[in-house]
């Protein structure tokens, strides 16, 4: 199930998570590459320090996705997706900056899931202005 988050109460909802994040990006052969990172928040506008790998990847493919895991068994997690930008130089200062687009909390449905039955417990989808 998924509950949307509003891209302006992002940095409300990250906060019950904590800073540190699953940063996820695209390699070269489409599959996809995470990594650990402590971010900051300001508005829909997530900053960390990222290593040579994620940078090049973002570089190359743009759209990226964080994943704050659930704090406890059957909570939620928070998913954010979004457009990267690099600053500074891959393997040395690079920082990354992703401007969110949508986000979600999101938990497995009461129960568990039904193959094919779509989200149907208390999912929220988070809506970001445009």
């Amino acid at each position: 199930m998924s509950v949307p988050v509003p891209v302006e109460e992002l940095a409300d909802a990250a906060g019950r998570f904590g800073p540190v994040v699953f940063l996820l990006t695209t390699s070269d052969d489409h599959r996809p590459h995470a990594t650990h990172a402590s971010v900051v928040i300001s508005g829909a506008e997530v900053s960390c320090g990222v290593g040579r790998r994620t940078a090049r990847n973002g570089l190359e493919r743009p759209l990226v996705s964080l994943l704050w895991p659930p704090a406890e068994d059957g909570g939620y997690s928070l998913i954010a997706d979004g457009a990267i930008t690099i600053a500074g130089t891959p393997g040395e200062d690079a920082v990354a900056t992703i401007v969110v687009s949508n986000a979600v909390l999101h938990r497995p449905a009461i129960g568990g899931a039904t193959p094919g039955a779509g989200c149907e417990a208390d999912c929220v989808d988070v809506e970001v202005p445009e």
